[in-house]
């Protein structure tokens, strides 16, 4: 892993993390469904714009528009709609947490589905990051979160990792921005329905942290922090990139801290050094020849369509 993918995933890190802190701020003042399809159709514009200007066009294969509905249902629709609904009830470092479990599920799945067997020093680091994440949730769950709010988080994480996979399916092809952008759309489609039929005529309660709040998660952890995960993803591999969705528990309970006053305890430091300990065993494994194979395939994207 070289210096600049390590880069791309701190900042992909950070922006995915701080957006339970926003999605937070968010839903205390707004219907949650309602939110993020508006958050989902105005990323969505804004991108397939961007995209038309760079000259990319809708993709033509079916492979890609498969891979773009499933990563826009489990991704926008479930992960990020049960989020956003459980974060009514739980508090944003919990959330960050319990998705920061998506890598080891990430790793099972691709073995158990796709005979992507992760190597020993990779498994072994999985493990050791899911541990450090086990150990800050204890304090969490202590804490008192609510049991409804903890289940839609843990689904939401199952269906990320069914996106995760998905990437590799997207991820290839050239016409980048245009596929994050209709899988925005695909998102705001599937969170518009149901936001119809639970939330009409819920009240917002309108204010400029609320604005900025909204603008915040618009843009960074939706277009960009997107946007530089398939990079990843076509960079390292899916497990690799993966590896550092376990950063999320430190930064999504450090952000929290600052900007909602959630708590930040000795616990917490331990937790998170184990993690990075797990971090730095899946960077310096090495994948097995049919792993490393595909994952070549899929760095090497295809000329965008004219």
């Amino acid at each position: 892993m070289d210096i600049r993918a390590i880069g791309m995933g701190l900042a992909f890190a950070f922006f995915w993390s701080s957006a339970f802190t926003s999605a937070r701020i968010i839903v205390t003042a707004a219907p949650p469904l309602t939110a993020l399809t508006a958050r989902y159709l105005l990323a969505g514009i804004i991108a397939i714009a961007l995209a038309r200007a760079l000259g990319q066009h809708l993709p033509r294969d079916r492979r890609t528009w498969t891979a773009i509905v499933i990563f826009g249902i489990c991704q926008n629709a479930l992960y990020l709609g049960l989020n956003f609904v459980a974060m009514q009830w739980v508090e944003a470092s919990v959330a960050a947490i319990i998705a920061s479990a998506m890598p080891l599920i990430v790793a099972f799945l691709g073995w158990v589905v796709l005979g992507d067997r992760p190597g020993p020093l990779a498994l072994a680091g999985l493990v050791a990051g899911m541990a450090g994440v086990a150990l800050i949730m204890a304090t969490r769950i202590e804490g008192g979160a609510v049991g409804l709010g903890l289940a839609l988080c843990v689904i939401g994480a199952l269906a990320l990792a069914v996106a995760t996979l998905a990437v590799k399916g997207a991820s290839g092809s050239g016409n980048l921005v245009m596929v994050i952008g209709l899988q925005m759309l695909v998102g705001a489609v599937s969170v518009g329905l149901p936001a119809l039929a639970l939330e009409r005529g819920a009240e917002i309660a309108w204010s400029s942290t609320l604005v900025l709040s909204f603008a915040y998660t618009t843009i960074f952890p939706g277009l960009v922090a997107t946007w530089i995960w398939f990079l990843l993803v076509r960079r390292i591999g899916t497990v690799k990139a993966s590896a550092f969705h376990f950063l999320n528990p430190f930064i999504g309970v450090a952000v929290a801290a600052v900007l909602l006053g959630e708590r930040l305890t000795l616990l917490d430091g331990i937790g998170v050094a184990i993690i990075a300990a797990g971090i730095l065993a899946v960077q310096l494994s090495k994948a097995p020849p049919r792993v490393a194979e595909a994952e070549a395939a899929t760095a090497a994207p295809a000329m965008p369509r004219r």
